[in-house]
């Protein structure tokens, strides 16, 4: 054990990832030394920030939970802490189950740790954070909660109602990170498009999304987690128009049929998906559309999937991720349907479309053969430079390969030419 060491393990989303270098931030402040997901942890004291989305993601935080318990009963830990989304929701469960846990803090609770630590929340960096990613790019997190009643979803039980942050407050935090060498900015939240509503009595994402990108220093803009109901249209001639807003769009439409998407609960149609597709390419030509599907929700027939699947290969998303369907308590599919698709049908139904967007995926790559692009290094191996463009976000994008004939640097922008393509990810040389 490092004595003053404590170590910080993130799960989950990259909300998560926000809350916990907000709190090392503030550890740092009282003077202790820390270590972000560390391979080898060695602190006196481990902080878990849990995810509780789905079935997975539980027991992915519930077994590291126990792996460091067992350091605790081997004497290598002296103090074992808990915080997040599956705290916040199982913490009287967990509380008895895991007593080697000191304490379970409610995913809005972090703040406690501290004092409980004996230590005092610093308010002069109350704005600041210890990055975890590259020090180029960041998460800004502009709202907590969501407004949203999808059947499958156990979000609004975690987190509770949408909660915007003012937009002064959000300026202030990037200015603050641009001065720390920031250049990319992935704006989150779990609902981007429903921003402001609660504040200001009107969607606000288009005046947030223009008003930061006049920040001096703001390279580019990603935006994450649209929904596609009563989406605000004026967000697009500010993607359009603003350099340093990224021609992407990640908002997640789950279906398309209208039986399913009625029974998620989406309070769109099939139709009205079509239309928003076509009016934001329209709108922002050159736009890579990033979404995510479920597959394998309650009362989804082979029709439905075979309609989703054709979808698909219709639209031709630039980028797309997919899950099967999670049985999660409490939400308005577990008092309202059973389960009624086996884990093989889902598994099968998964598989079938990510193979329909693997092959998409390399046909639009492969149109990229021979243009110049601007992109960011983030990284380096011994053979090669791993950049992203404007189109790719960090983590669950794909990633440009650039060979190491030069001498480049990490966190700097350059154009390249895309030499060749993979499904996922392209070859590039440096354009002299």
């Amino acid at each position: 054990m490092i004595k003053n060491r404590i170590d910080v393990v993130t799960l989950g989303c990259s909300k998560n990832l926000v809350d916990s270098e907000m709190l090392m931030r503030q550890l740092l402040a009282n003077g202790y030394t820390v270590e972000h997901d560390s391979d080898s942890p060695q602190g006196e004291i481990a902080v878990i920030n849990t995810c509780g989305f789905i079935g997975d993601a539980k027991e992915e935080s519930i077994n590291m939970i126990l792996s460091f318990a067992d350091l605790k009963n081997r004497k290598k830990l002296k103090k074992l802490f808990v915080m997040g989304c599956l705290s916040e929701r199982y913490m009287a469960e967990l509380s008895e189950e895991i007593p080697e846990v000191d304490k379970f803090y409610g995913k809005f609770a972090w703040r406690d740790l501290i004092s409980d630590l004996g230590k005092s929340y610093n308010q002069e960096f109350s704005l600041e954070r210890m990055l975890s990613t590259p020090k180029h790019y960041a998460y800004i997190k502009i709202s907590e909660g969501c407004n949203r009643t999808c059947s499958y979803c156990s979000i609004p039980l975690i987190t509770g109602k949408h909660n915007s942050r003012q937009m002064e407050e959000i300026e202030e935090e990037m200015k603050i990170l641009v001065e720390k060498g920031v250049k990319e900015f992935q704006l989150i939240a779990q609902d981007l498009t429903y921003y402001g509503l609660d504040n200001y009595k009107e969607m606000k994402i288009a005046e947030l999304v223009k008003r930061i990108s006049n920040i001096p220093g703001v390279k580019w803009i990603r935006l994450h987690y649209a929904y596609p109901a009563h989406f605000p249209m004026d967000l697009l001639p500010v993607i359009r128009e603003c350099d340093n807003v990224c021609k992407y769009l990640d908002i997640a439409l789950q279906h398309i049929s209208d039986n399913m998407l009625s029974k998620m609960r989406r309070n769109i149609t099939k139709d009205g998906t079509i239309q928003l597709i076509e009016t934001i390419r329209k709108e922002v030509p050159g736009i890579h559309l990033r979404t995510t599907l479920m597959v394998g929700h309650p009362g989804e027939t082979n029709n439905d999937f075979e309609e989703l699947l054709a979808f698909v290969k219709e639209v031709h998303f630039e980028r797309l991720g997919a899950f099967p369907y999670s049985h999660e308590e409490d939400t308005y599919c577990d008092k309202n349907y059973t389960d009624d698709i086996s884990p093989e049908i889902k598994e099968e139904r998964l598989n079938k479309l990510m193979e329909v967007q693997e092959e998409i995926a390399l046909g639009i790559n492969e149109l990229k053969i021979g243009q110049t692009l601007k992109v960011i290094v983030d990284s380096e191996t011994p053979n090669y430079y791993i950049a992203r463009t404007e189109f790719d976000s960090p983590d669950v994008d794909g990633e440009v390969l650039i060979d190491k004939k030069q001498t480049l640097k990490v966190g700097s922008f350059y154009r390249v030419n895309i030499t060749s393509a993979m499904p996922f990810d392209l070859m590039a040389t440096i354009v002299k």
